[in-house]
């Protein structure tokens, strides 16, 4: 990692700035093995508030500890996610243990590499279930704000899909029950007809 990196050029401080963490803010998981990358991630972040709540802020500081961040908090919205930390594809194993092993697929994962040509974009965007790529050296404040704003939209939709689907399965298994209680003949007649329409779908 380009130790002098923390963002590209970009001043627009407050000294005074106050982290606005809250217990009901979207989760964001910091990974990363530079203690500096966490502290300047988070204070770029922290003013964060999308639909009236702020973000809560997650570390993790090597492969291990993210996957076990993973695993406890499977309702994190934004995984910021370094690729050289204790090994040099620490965090594509990362990616890959999100999507394949926790079977988390809501969860926007953001590469952030120091080092471009460990890990080339395109090999990384075709073999690797992300959803965005940067360049820490091209990464100013203004520009992860916008990256994490346009990541939290999309889990929002996701979930919001999610919720819905979940719903009508719901409604259905209900409706189902019923009819099994109340009208079995019917309801043998309804899973008829609709056995012969994907029959003839197919």
């Amino acid at each position: 990692m380009d130790n002098n990196f923390i963002f590209a050029d970009e001043h627009d401080s407050d000294d005074e700035t106050r982290d606005q963490t809250t217990e009901a803010g979207w989760k964001i998981l910091i990974v990363d093995d530079e203690r500096e990358v966490h502290a300047v991630t988070r204070l770029a972040l922290m003013d964060l508030v999308f639909e009236g709540r702020g973000l809560n802020f997650l570390s993790a500081y090597s492969r291990q500890e993210a996957q076990q961040m993973v695993d406890e908090n499977p309702e994190i919205a934004i995984v910021l996610l370094d690729v050289v930390m204790d090994t040099d594809d620490a965090g594509l194993q990362v990616a890959r243990y999100i999507r394949e092993t926790a079977g988390n697929r809501t969860s926007r994962i953001v590469l952030r590499t120091g080092q471009p040509g460990q890990a080339p974009e395109r090999s990384v965007v075709i073999n690797y279930d992300i959803n965005d790529y940067k360049a820490k050296t091209e990464l100013t404040a203004q520009k992860l704000f916008t990256c994490v704003m346009s990541s939290l939209r999309s889990y929002r939709d996701i979930i919001r899909v999610a919720d819905q689907r979940d719903a009508l399965e719901h409604e259905l298994s209900f409706y189902q029950n019923w009819l099994l209680e109340h009208q079995p003949q019917l309801r043998q007649q309804i899973a008829a007809a609709y056995q012969r329409l994907t029959d003839n779908n197919d």
